[in-house]
């Protein structure tokens, strides 16, 4: 497995939607759990494709609730129900590094996709998981969380996370990283 570098922002990437998954294959396979080691090495509990320049519809997620490993790795995740109570919850992400906003989203959702066996999977999901699920669809179908909030405050946003990132550069993982 690698550890994917992470795409920040301002970068066109985040307007794009991820292509289908035609088939989940050996290539898929290894970038989903790419993508997963990657998130692991971070310390995130999601990971959308688009955040590591993968062009594929493919999300990895782990809450890791009372410190074990129970990852959800979605290829080509469709929502099919959404609950009418919203919950507002502050979201972060790695792409957007010293911010966060708060996005009101579903409480619960129902979700289907195809796991690494390219078997048809549904799942229901609430609360935070629910949260998680959402925010990472975001990125592979060309949104991402501050589109959720005010014009305003999300420029504000942007320009604290650009004196963010002048005052603490990203890690590009290379040939030199210890890792």
């Amino acid at each position: 497995m690698a550890i994917l570098n992470i795409i920040y922002a301002p970068n066109p990437i985040f307007k794009q939607k991820a292509q289908p998954v035609k088939q989940v294959n050996d290539e898929i396979r290894k970038i989903a759990n790419d993508m997963l080691e990657t998130m692991y090495f971070e310390g995130a509990v999601g990971l959308g494709a688009n955040m590591v320049a993968v062009p594929w519809q493919i999300i990895v997620i782990d809450l890791r609730e009372n410190k074990i490993e129970n990852p959800y790795i979605m290829i080509n995740p469709q929502v099919i129900d959404l609950s009418e109570e919203m919950l507002e919850h502050e979201e972060a992400s790695l792409s957007f590094p010293g911010i966060s906003a708060m996005v009101k989203r579903p409480s619960k959702i129902k979700v289907k996709y195809l796991d690494l066996e390219d078997k048809e999977q549904t799942l229901e999901a609430d609360g935070f998981l629910a949260r998680v699920i959402l925010h990472e669809m975001d990125y592979i179908h060309g949104t991402i969380f501050l589109d959720h909030i005010s014009k305003l405050k999300k420029d504000m946003l942007l320009k604290k996370m650009q004196k963010f990132i002048r005052n603490h550069p990203p890690h590009v993982h290379g040939a030199h990283c210890n890792h």
